[in-house]
């Protein structure tokens, strides 16, 4: 993958619960992180005592998170109705020429912070609750 805008990388939300996904707001930072846990399956056998692993026994999560500001009302409000709900529903997150990566998420942390000499931003954290999928652009 070559370099890239990070203004480029865009977090989207199912926002008719159909597969109608849009925008959320202007978010300035973002980040994914795919994380599968190991199963440790050492035992007295073990060549040299050396740790052996389970291949694909682990449990795999996906971890988004970004700042910004909300672009409207709209999308402020989706969000955070969707957070006091604990609501999972569907997200995609798009980085161009690499893939997107979709499934279900659930909102784990919304922060809202402000000076009093700037805009309001906010901060969301997302956890993947089911499997996700990713799609390579054609």
């Amino acid at each position: 993958m070559v370099a890239q805008k990070g203004k480029d990388l865009l977090l989207k939300i199912d926002s008719d619960g159909e597969g109608g996904f849009t925008t959320v707001a202007g978010l300035r930072s973002k980040r994914i992180a795919f994380n599968s846990q190991t199963v440790d399956i050492t035992n007295a056998d073990s060549a040299g005592r050396w740790r052996e692993l389970l291949a694909g026994s682990g449990v795999q999560r996906a971890a988004v998170s970004g700042s910004g500001i909300f672009k409207d009302a709209a999308s402020d409000e989706l969000i955070r109705a969707r957070f006091f709900a604990g609501e999972i529903g569907g997200w995609q997150i798009v980085v161009p020429d690499f893939g997107t990566v979709e499934g279900a998420f659930q909102i784990t942390a919304l922060e809202y912070t402000g000076s009093h000499d700037g805009e309001v931003t906010f901060e969301v954290a997302l956890e993947s609750a089911g499997p996700v999928s990713f799609t390579v652009p054609e």
